[in-house]
């Protein structure tokens, strides 16, 4: 049994009250009981997911396979395992990929390892040295995939508990809508094909919001909380890799984490002039930076601090390899770096991403992030008394609020959507209340 006694506040008929969380139990493959306080129990069926086929998607023509590349970029992508810029890993049915020479179902079969190589976790695909495949003919894939599902549980107004099943998708996941007087329960979660559901994919709603509590203020946010309040001009530089650039995101000029908190900070200090200003380069890290010949785009001296800004806001999990002694030195040296320009630094520490990129076999029961990189930042900002928005503590507790966190990942690795976005501004504006 899976059973919480944490209290939370939500929106019930119209009039907030305490009410304590559903209790979700496994009673069969499909079947979940779902116990709401002080009423008997109600069981909902969940309807299985479902593996899909594709026959015969043609692609124009394929690359040559790369081993050594990450999965999602070795070869060309399947389309029914494609999330944004990349595919997402364990949704393809290994057993089910084949290659033709056109779309026929006798059409020349290709031979894996011959003419072809495939990453079955990936769904990518591409040439290899000696094949049958010419550099631009085009082939056929037939294969059968699965989907990710966010189901939602909810309670109506008389009493009954129903499921509403989400839109399937190959990332990203979205609970269906809540109705007005209804109440949400939980959402089921579907990651991959099952046969049968286990106790992690069961997310209760145990907490309808983050759990905000004071955050001890550094001389750094002192200081600059003052600027604000003063009205003086506050230059603000948002420094970090893809999810700082966030190409990737419908509205990037609104939904970016920096533009967020900007919006935000205004509205907490309406006498505020501030500049904001992005340096961001997609799939790198610091040590990048700082390996940048002068004349390059991301030289640090020529990009970062030649800018003079007042503030600098660090957002870098792709520094997440670093060891805690890798984060003191060279956060270290990044630190007399910005003292010696005159700027104040706040790091933000990152999101949740993949599981299994973290060590994870599960996304609930997850509050304690197990990277030894956040643990490094938070204790290089506690010895030196640098600014954390500890954005990685709101990311941990997603699943108390029903959500997996996978389900905020627009390319299913790393890349949070506008709500994951919310998380770090969320983080940051905590340090100026």
């Amino acid at each position: 049994m899976l059973r919480r006694t944490a209290i939370g506040l939500l929106l019930f008929a119209g009039v907030s009250v305490a009410q304590e969380p559903a209790t979700f139990t496994l009673t069969g493959p499909w079947d979940v009981a779902v116990t709401v306080p002080g009423k008997p129990a109600q069981t909902v069926h969940i309807n299985p997911p479902v593996m899909l086929s594709v026959a015969a998607e043609k692609h124009d023509k394929i690359p040559v396979f790369n081993p050594k590349a990450g999965g999602w970029v070795r070869g060309a992508q399947l389309n029914g395992v494609k999330a944004q810029e990349t595919t997402s890993a364990n949704l393809l049915d290994p057993a089910s990929f084949a290659l033709r020479a056109g779309p026929e179902p006798d059409a020349l079969l290709f031979a894996r390892g011959t003419d072809y190589e495939v990453d079955l976790s990936w769904g990518t695909f591409g040439r290899v040295d000696g094949s049958h495949i010419g550099t631009d003919q085009p082939v056929y894939a037939t294969y059968r995939h699965a989907q990710m599902r966010l189901d939602a549980v909810v309670l109506s107004p008389d009493g009954k508990i129903t499921v509403r099943q989400g839109e399937p998708r190959a990332a990203a996941p979205n609970a269906p809508a809540i109705s007005p007087g209804e109440r949400h329960l939980g959402n089921i979660y579907l990651p991959v094909f099952l046969t049968k559901l286990a106790p992690e994919n069961l997310f209760p709603v145990l907490e309808n919001a983050y759990p905000e509590k004071p955050v001890a203020k550094t001389p750094a946010i002192i200081r600059i909380t003052k600027r604000l309040e003063a009205g003086e001009t506050l230059r603000i530089l948002a420094w970090g890799d893809s999810v700082t650039d966030a190409v990737y995101l419908a509205d990037r000029e609104n939904q970016r984490w920096q533009q967020q908190f900007v919006t935000r900070l205004r509205q907490r200090f309406p006498k505020a002039k501030i500049e904001l200003m992005t340096q961001a380069w997609g799939g790198r890290n610091t040590g990048s930076y700082l390996a940048e010949p002068p004349g390059s785009p991301h030289n640090y001296q020529e990009t970062v601090l030649a800018l003079k800004p007042d503030v600098i806001i660090s957002e870098f999990v792709n520094d997440a390899s670093l060891k805690p002694a890798q984060v003191n030195e060279r956060y270290t040296k990044l630190l007399a770096d910005f003292k010696a320009i005159g700027a104040e630094w706040i790091i933000l520490t990152p999101h949740y991403v993949r599981p299994d990129w973290m060590d994870l076999t599960r996304e609930r029961d997850i509050d304690d992030d197990p990277r030894p990189y956040v643990a490094g930042v938070r204790q290089f900002a506690a010895t030196h008394d640098v600014a954390l928005a500890d954005a990685s503590l709101r990311y941990g507790r997603l699943w108390r609020q029903g959500l997996p966190h996978s389900a905020l990942l627009l390319n299913a690795i790393n890349h949070p959507d506008a709500r994951g976005m919310r998380l770090f501004a969320d983080a940051l504006m905590a340090l100026f209340q």
